[in-house]
């Protein structure tokens, strides 16, 4: 069976420059590309990188290669890391792209557990996801296998469990504008679902929740409660959720012809600690000035609110009204009980299996099966009150 290093001699090119030019991954000068087409076609063959491609351009023997990639015997750091650039720049993906994939499957899905945080700052809703994925894998025979991603390289550790053949795809959450995962893993056509968007101009599989709609049902709650100061405590700026969620209060807002303070619009990490820091601030403004209405993008920060709100010696749901969102069960046992928004948690993570086992089984993408949730809005004691009411 020919070899990209057999086109590469025929064409007298080298090994990258006849996978550039079959690949087009990489700019090549048309006449070299033709000399390499031409070489290919005269042998019949169609890119294909092998395991013998890599061990050619790292210049090691195949077995060498194997053992990287499967951790299998010693290997010095300088050859491995020669293998792995090897295998990175010709993209190889072991037992993937292979019609042998159904017989070589490892039965286990890729999933990064969520970086270490500032204190204070968890997302508590990803435990209850993670359970319900574990759940729905193990119903197709699957296990799940967790990793940490590195802050400053976030695809590196997905690249390793491919090479190494250690998953068969991956389950993401924490997405974000532009996700370099996303991005890497869309360019190696590996097996992959998404809880959350990246790039509108991507088109990848993914579930979401339409946070913005959800916020904006939660502000409209608080405003047919006769609520008008109304504050929000968002995420920094640049947070596709954070920003998506904001943009619901906002649309609220807007509609019912209230003009909006910016004092009333205040970001921070979803941590109690800061959410209570913020809601002092908010509420030592003067009474006609200080909101009526608090709305949390959390449940965790609404706890940070209603602490605040309690130790300045106001009352919540009379003076000032909180909401939150997620339906952490902490919500219904808390007093007041909170107001929140509930995230389909349980369909949207059996939805996203689903997805993910048809790309692995079919071999092919889903990429046009995209499906938004609309959260329901729980009311509960902590906006129940009306604002003029005794």
């Amino acid at each position: 069976m020919a070899t990209l290093k057999d086109i590469a001699e025929h064409a007298k090119v080298s090994i990258l420059t006849a996978y550039y030019a079959l690949s087009e991954t990489q700019p090549v000068e048309p006449a070299i590309q033709s000399q390499v087409r031409a070489a290919a076609a005269a042998i019949g063959y169609k890119l294909n990188v092998t395991l013998r491609d890599v061990a050619a351009l790292a210049n090691v023997s195949v077995a060498t290669v194997s053992y990287v990639l499967n951790n299998s015997a010693p290997v010095s750091q300088q050859t491995s890391r020669r293998v792995m650039d090897a295998v990175t720049v010709l993209g190889y993906r072991p037992n993937v792209t292979a019609k042998n994939l159904k017989t070589s499957k490892t039965r286990m899905i890729g999933y990064a557990w969520h970086p270490a945080y500032p204190e204070g700052y968890f997302n508590a809703l990803l435990n209850h996801f993670i359970y319900a994925v574990t759940m729905s894998a193990e119903a197709c025979g699957y296990r799940i296998l967790t990793f940490v991603e590195a802050t400053d390289n976030r695809s590196a550790a997905y690249e390793e469990l491919i090479y190494t053949n250690h998953v068969d795809g991956f389950i993401l959450s924490n997405t974000n504008s532009d996700d370099a995962r996303i991005r890497r893993l869309m360019e190696m056509r590996f097996p992959f679902a998404a809880f959350g968007r990246a790039n509108d101009s991507w088109s990848f599989p993914y579930v979401d929740v339409d946070g913005r709609a959800g916020i904006r049902l939660a502000t409209e709650h608080l405003l047919s409660q006769g609520h008008e100061r109304i504050a929000i405590l968002g995420w920094p700026e640049g947070s596709l959720t954070g920003d998506e969620r904001l943009h619901g209060y906002i649309d609220a807002m807007t509609a019912a012809h209230i003009n909006l303070r910016s004092a009333w619009i205040v970001r921070t990490l979803n941590s109690v600690r800061l959410a209570y820091q913020e809601t002092e601030k908010l509420i030592k403004q003067s009474e006609d000035e200080r909101p009526t209405a608090i709305v949390a993008l959390t449940d965790l920060m609404a706890i940070g609110v209603m602490r605040a709100i309690e130790d300045a010696g106001l009352r919540i749901g009379h003076d000032i009204a909180v909401t939150g969102f997620d339906d952490d069960p902490m919500a219904t046992f808390i007093r007041p009980s909170l107001t929140t928004l509930r995230q389909p948690i349980d369909a949207l993570a059996g939805q996203m299996i689903d997805m993910l086992m048809t790309w692995i089984n079919e071999e092919t993408q889903p990429s046009d099966r995209h499906f938004m949730f609309i959260p329901e809005l729980i009311v509960r004691e902590s906006s129940q009150t009306a604002l003029h009411s005794s």
